[in-house]
C-alpha cells in the first residue's frame, strides 16, 4: 500500500478504537444506579459531567490541531484515552465518579475532533471521500463494543471487561499511529494565534444545529437504549446492550455504502430520506410493545442516522468562504454537544415522561433536518461527483 493508503486505514482504526469504547460504555450505564444507589436523574448528571468534559476541551484541541496537525494530537489523545473506562468503573463513589466522567469526555472528546481533522486531511491526500467509510468504522467498533461489552459484564462482570478494553484499545492505538498520515503544511503558531476561535456566519451554525438534532437522537440510544429496554421491555443486561448493538451495526452496514448514496442522489435528497427513515425508527422503538419489535426498530433508527453526520461534515468542510478547519470544529462543537451534553436532558425528561414518550419526541426533532435539508447542499463537491 501507499503511505496514503496505510494513513486511510490508519485513521479507520482509530474511528473503530474510539467507537468501540464508547460501545463497550452503554452497557455499563445501568449497572450505575445500583452500584452508587442513584437514580436515572443523578446518572443523567453523570453524562452531562461527561459531555461537559468534551465541549471543554474541544476548542483546545481545535487550536493543538491548527498549530500542529491532526497527525501528533491524534496520536496522542488517543493514547490517553487508553485507561478513561476503568478509571470510570473503578471510581468507588460520586465524589470520585464526576471528574472520572469528566476526564472520560475529555479525552474521547479530543480523540473524536482529531481522527475527523485526520479524515479531512485523508481525503485531501486520496483525492475521494472517505469520511462516510471512516464514520462507518466507528458503528463497527461501536457493535463491537456493546454485544461484546454486554456479555463481558454478564461473564466476569464490569471491572474485568473496562480492563479488556482498555487493552484492546491499548493494543489498535499502538499498532494504527505510527501508519497516520496527514496533509502537509500545519498552520504556524502566528497563524494560529490569529485566527478567530469560532467564526461568525450564521450559515455554519444553522448546519451545526442541524447536526446537534441528529446526534442528539443518536445520543439518546447509545446512552439510554439499554436502561429503556430493561425497563420497559424486561430484557436482561446481554439483551440490553443488543439495543445499542443493533443501532451501531445498522449503521455500519449503511455507512459504508454512504459515500455512493450521496454521490448518486446528491446530499440534500439524502439527508431527507435519511432522516424520514431515522424518524419512523424511533417511533416504532417508543412504540414497541416487545423486545425483538423494538431491537429491529433501534436498527431503522440506525440505517436513517447513518450518513447524516458524515453529510454535515462534509458540508462544513466545503463551506464556501470560510477555512475548512474552522468550519468542522465548529460544527463537530456544536453537533456533539447533542450527543455528549443532550443525553443528560433525555433522563430527566425520562424520568418524569417516560422513554417512550421521549423517543417519540426525538423522532419529531429529526423531522426538522428534514425540512431544512437544503442548508447541507455544500456537501455535494465536484470532486465527489466526480
Amino acid at each position: 500500500m501507499t503511505r496514503q493508503q496505510r494513513g486511510r486505514w490508519a485513521v479507520a482504526a482509530m474511528f473503530m478504537a474510539n467507537g468501540f469504547i464508547m460501545g463497550a460504555w452503554a452497557p455499563q450505564i445501568p449497572l450505575l444506579l445500583p452500584r452508587h444507589g442513584i437514580g436515572e436523574s443523578m446518572v443523567g448528571l453523570m453524562i452531562l459531567v461527561l459531555g461537559l468534559g468534551a465541549l471543554a476541551s474541544m476548542s483546545f484541541c481545535g487550536r493543538l490541531i491548527t498549530r500542529h496537525g491532526s497527525r501528533p494530537v491524534l496520536r496522542a489523545f488517543a493514547a490517553l484515552a487508553v485507561p478513561v473506562l476503568p478509571l470510570v468503573i473503578l471510581a468507588p463513589g460520586l465524589m470520585t465518579l464526576a471528574p472520572a466522567m469528566f476526564i472520560f469526555g475529555a479525552m474521547l472528546g479530543c480523540m473524536d475532533v482529531a481522527m475527523n481533522a485526520n479524515a479531512v486531511e485523508v481525503e485531501s491526500r486520496l483525492g475521494r471521500a472517505i469520511m462516510s467509510s471512516s464514520h462507518g468504522f466507528w458503528s463497527l467498533g461501536g457493535f463491537a463494543g456493546s454485544a461484546l461489552g454486554g456479555l463481558l459484564i454478564a461473564q466476569w462482570g464490569p471491572e474485568a471487561q473496562a480492563l479488556t478494553v482498555a487493552a484492546f484499545l491499548a493494543v489498535t492505538v499502538a499498532a494504527a499511529a505510527p501508519f497516520l498520515d496527514a496533509a502537509p503544511g500545519a498552520a504556524k503558531p502566528a497563524e494560529a494565534q490569529g485566527q478567530r476561535l469560532l467564526p461568525r456566519d450564521p450559515l455554519i451554525w444553522a448546519v451545526g444545529g442541524l447536526a446537534l438534532l441528529c446526534m442528539l437522537a443518536e445520543g439518546g440510544i447509545m446512552d439510554w437504549a439499554a436502561l429503556y429496554l430493561m425497563q420497559q421491555q424486561n430484557a436482561d443486561v446481554a439483551q440490553a446492550g443488543l439495543g445499542f448493538a443493533f443501532f451501531a451495526g445498522a449503521m455500519a452496514i449503511m455507512r459504508f455504502m454512504g459515500d455512493g448514496l450521496r454521490n448518486r442522489f446528491g446530499a440534500v435528497r439524502t439527508l431527507r430520506a435519511s432522516t424520514l427513515i431515522a424518524a419512523a425508527g424511533l417511533l416504532i422503538a417508543a412504540l414497541a410493545p416487545s423486545l425483538w419489535i423494538a431491537l429491529p426498530a433501534f436498527a431503522l433508527a440506525g440505517l436513517g442516522l447513518a450518513n447524516t453526520v458524515p453529510i454535515m461534515f462534509s458540508a462544513a468542510g466545503n463551506h464556501p468562504g470560510l477555512g475548512a478547519g474552522a468550519a468542522l470544529s465548529t460544527v463537530t462543537m456544536i453537533g456533539y454537544s447533542g450527543i455528549l451534553v443532550g443525553p443528560s436532558a433525555i433522563g430527566v425528561v425520562a424520568e418524569h415522561a417516560g422513554f417512550r414518550w421521549t423517543y417519540a419526541a426525538l423522532a419529531l426533532a429529526l423531522l426538522l433536518v428534514t425540512v431544512f435539508a437544503p442548508l447541507a447542499r455544500a456537501a455535494d463537491r465536484p470532486s465527489d461527483k466526480a
